[in-house]
């Protein structure tokens, strides 16, 4: 075909294109022609699409405002607080701002009852209509826990074939296993007092004979009479291991709750640590800038602490206020050191060794000197008895003095059968024993009522020390003693009081007591410390008795 005759026919085609737009463009040039052809193809296309595109928002619109009243239906606004009035199913026009909180309903003839309490009344009429709530908030009892799943849930199955268990019961089993891997150490409650028996339980099962349910012996241990022979003892942490002493240790002691201890020593320091035999935390450090502790002692009813040193005055720290007060020189006298004392067991008198055979008596209330005492011979130890009424002393000149500090007289005095310098002296709580030490490390045991009545002979001669006896302690049922020398390495024994007996395995070979220089019992004496001249504190446990 030759071109004259292929542009004819393209012609007549753009012709007729031009005829159906009923447009005069199509007389023009074909390039012309050919554009005006595509882009009206482009331009209805592009319509379709956009008129697609609004149909599909359109439709989604629809679906959301639907979707939206189901979930007001179901569940209430979500951003919007209800508004009394309002029904939950109303279109969203319905609920504008604008519009009235409630509208009153008089069509039953009561002007002054709102809709909204008649909806709060008729509950029981929109449940009958199928209105129920969506869920309940009871998770708890319908959560369930598989306890075999994972390995450490494991230990909380009560059988071998228990798997899965409540939400709840969950709860209280894991409850009870912190419990028994953290048992409340009752023993510092004073005034908790233990059982002996359940007895509804035994009412229950049947009845227990009365004898059997109130003897003490066959139920609580730390009652039951202690065996010589070997004692039954452990280690523990150091007590003051948190923050040993740069220096020797002079002074520990439990408070009366069994739980707090204190240590002072040579290095200016009366630290505070709560025991609990495994890690010991620190509670407070004092530092004292003019004082080096040589003892420090709380008073019986836990109220201060006394510290005293090579100094004419002393301290007292108020454990309450935590305040520090520094006290002395007490009015009229020149001593020159108070630094040994006791103090009462009713907590209203201190009594220190002064010079020339002088005991000075300090009320506890006032801090002032109240009266003093005086004996042959220079004054080396103090012990009260008879709850503080009593009060026992020794020194230089080998005698044992009983004074009676209501009428501030020598009741009785007779000599410590051996002993040259009385250098310590204890009584036992009930104060119907004390024992001696002397500078030659003999210790003698005495019955007081019978020491006082004229027998001079000792209950028992303890012979195993060789140097001065520096400390002695009786635990709070009188079953042991301990006695320490500060001379000796592991110059420390304890004693069976009944028998009169050296414990054998005390300290042992493995445990090393170094240079013992104090010692104390804790109140239940679960616990025993001893405070050496390397400025640590040792910590035993003593397995017979269960209470700290």
């Amino acid at each position: 075909m030759s071109l004259i005759s292929q542009n004819a026919v393209q012609k007549r085609r753009l012709e007729k294109a031009g005829a159906d737009d009923d447009s005069d463009e199509g007389t023009g040039s074909p390039v012309a022609a050919l554009d005006a052809v595509v882009g009206k193809k482009a331009r209805s296309h592009h319509d379709r699409k956009r008129k697609k595109d609004k149909e599909l928002k359109a439709r989604l619109s629809q679906e959301a405002e639907e979707m939206k009243q189901l979930e007001d239906s179901l569940f209430g606004a979500i951003y919007a607080p209800p508004q009394f009035g309002t029904e939950v199913g109303a279109p969203l026009s319905a609920r504008g701002q604008d519009g009235p909180l409630f509208f009153m309903d008089r069509s039953a003839g009561d002007d002054d009852l709102p809709v909204y309490e008649e909806d709060l009344a008729s509950n029981d009429e929109m449940v009958d209509k199928g209105r129920k709530p969506a869920w309940v908030d009871d998770e708890e009892d319908r959560t369930e826990v598989d306890i075999v799943k994972v390995a450490r849930l494991r230990k909380l199955r009560k059988e071998a074939d228990e798997r899965v268990i409540s939400g709840r019961e969950y709860e209280a089993r894991l409850r009870g296993q912190h419990a028994k891997l953290n048992p409340f150490t009752g023993w510092a409650d004073m005034d908790r007092k233990v059982p002996l028996l359940d007895a509804e339980s035994d009412e229950e099962e049947g009845g227990v004979d009365n004898t059997l349910r109130n003897n003490d012996e066959l139920v609580v241990k730390g009652t039951a009479k202690l065996l010589p022979g070997m004692l039954d003892f452990s280690r523990l942490v150091n007590a003051n291991a948190q923050d040993p002493s740069s220096g020797p240790i002079n002074s520990v002691q439990f408070h009366r709750n069994g739980q707090l201890m204190l240590v002072a020593g040579l290095d200016k320091h009366l630290r505070f640590f709560q025991i609990d035999g495994k890690r010991n935390p620190k509670i407070q450090s004092i530092f004292i800038d003019d004082c080096p502790v040589h003892k420090a002692s709380f008073l019986p009813d836990g109220s201060e602490v006394i510290l005293s040193g090579r100094r004419k005055f002393f301290y007292s720290f108020d454990l309450v206020k935590a305040a520090v007060s520094k006290i002395g020189p007490l009015t009229g006298r020149e001593e020159k050191s108070l630094e040994s004392f006791e103090i009462s067991p009713d907590s209203k008198t201190i009594a220190f060794v002064g010079n020339e055979g002088y005991i000075l008596l300090v009320s506890t209330k006032t801090k002032q000197l109240i009266g003093t005492l005086k004996m042959n011979g220079n004054v080396r130890s103090l012990a009260f008895a008879d709850g503080g009424n009593q009060l026992l002393s020794s020194g230089g000149d080998g005698h044992v003095y009983h004074w009676d500090l209501r009428t501030r007289k020598c009741m009785h005095k007779a000599s410590d059968e051996g002993s040259l310098t009385g250098l310590s002296l204890c009584t036992s709580p009930d104060s119907s024993y004390f024992a001696t030490g002397s500078s030659s490390g003999i210790v003698n045991v005495y019955k007081r009522d019978e020491f006082t009545g004229g027998k001079r002979k000792p209950l028992k001669t303890i012979e195993n020390l060789t140097t001065d006896i520096g400390q002695m302690k009786f635990n709070h049922d009188a079953q042991i003693l301990a006695i320490c020398s500060g001379k000796e390495r592991n110059g420390m024994r304890l004693v069976h009081v009944p028998s009169f007996t050296v414990y054998q395995n005390w300290p042992g070979p493995r445990f090393s007591l170094q240079y013992p220089r104090c010692l104390d019992f804790s109140p239940g004496s679960g616990f025993l410390s001893v405070g050496h001249a390397g400025g640590k504190v040792l910590l035993y446990k003593l397995h017979h008795y269960q209470n700290a």
